[in-house]
C-alpha cells in the first residue's frame, strides 16, 4: 500500500459527510490517517466517513446507546499530502 498509518493525506474522491469549514472553502483538508489495513486496502482517516455504531450498556458506557467513529474507505481515495502538493505545484508551474 502507499500509505501507512500516521501519514498524512489528502482525500481526492469521495464525500465527506460533514465537511469541516476549510473544505467549504475550497482549501484542502489534511487528514492523518489511524489505522491501515493492507490486506483489505482500505484505511481509517481521521474525521472521514463517520458511522454510527450501537453500544451495549457496559461499565464504560452505562447507558449505551450509538456511538459516531470513523468507517474505512479504499486506499485508492486518498493520496499523500506531500505527493499532492508536487503534482499541485508542478501544475501550477506549467500554467504561466
Amino acid at each position: 500500500m502507499h500509505v501507512k498509518k500516521n501519514d498524512v493525506v489528502v482525500i481526492i474522491r469521495g464525500n465527506f459527510r460533514d465537511p469541516p469549514e476549510d473544505v467549504k472553502a475550497g482549501k484542502i483538508a489534511k487528514r492523518k490517517i489511524l489505522a491501515a489495513y493492507p490486506g483489505q486496502s482500505r484505511v481509517v482517516v481521521e474525521g472521514v466517513h463517520l458511522i454510527k455504531k450501537a453500544v451495549r450498556k457496559s461499565q464504560n458506557k452505562p447507558q449505551g446507546g450509538f456511538v459516531e467513529r470513523e468507517g474505512t474507505i479504499h486506499a485508492s481515495n486518498v493520496m499523500l499530502a506531500e505527493e499532492y502538493e508536487r503534482r499541485r505545484a508542478k501544475r501550477k508551474g506549467n500554467q504561466g
